[in-house]
């Protein structure tokens, strides 16, 4: 008898993720931002590890939140656009090495304070009550799968 080959159709092209692009009309305590939120949405944010961006001087660490709404069934994180602490590896001997003390994930977007993932495959930032007067509108931006960033939430996922 005469093993047969199956050949798999598996095709490996990722599809570019939206994440949502959140900006502070003030600046507060993310702990008060989260609070607000808290008592507006159904789901609760809790802080859980931060996202590690490895440099070759520096490691930078972001803070991310989590909820989970409870009807979808949808996990929601914010991501810190801009690195809370930068932990040194090693002394730069070049006089541009490219690295400073702080990072944003979003380099182009420095106004950018949060990054918003969901894990619907929809866009629709919606679902989200805003507190008043503390955020703008959430503005969608399409992350392509050859980007750095994608690569890096993709490893937190």
């Amino acid at each position: 008898m005469k093993s047969q080959k199956i050949l798999l159709d598996i095709d490996d092209d990722d599809e570019e993720i939206t994440l949502g692009l959140v900006r502070l009309a003030k600046e507060i305590p993310e702990h008060e931002l989260f609070f607000h939120l808290n008592n507006l949405n159904s789901f609760t944010f809790s802080r859980i590890s931060d996202l590690i961006y490895n440099g070759t001087y520096n490691d930078y660490y972001f803070p991310r939140f989590q909820g989970f709404q409870r009807d979808s069934k949808a996990c929601i994180q914010f991501i810190a656009n801009k690195s809370v602490q930068t932990v040194q590896k090693k002394v730069s001997t070049e006089l541009f090495s490219g690295e400073q003390e702080h990072r944003f994930l979003l380099d182009h977007f420095q106004d950018v304070d949060y990054l918003l993932k969901t894990s619907e495959p929809s866009d629709d930032f919606s679902l989200i009550l805003l507190p008043e007067n503390l955020m703008f509108p959430i503005q969608s931006f399409p992350l392509s799968p050859i980007e750095e960033l994608y690569q890096i939430i993709q490893y937190y996922e």
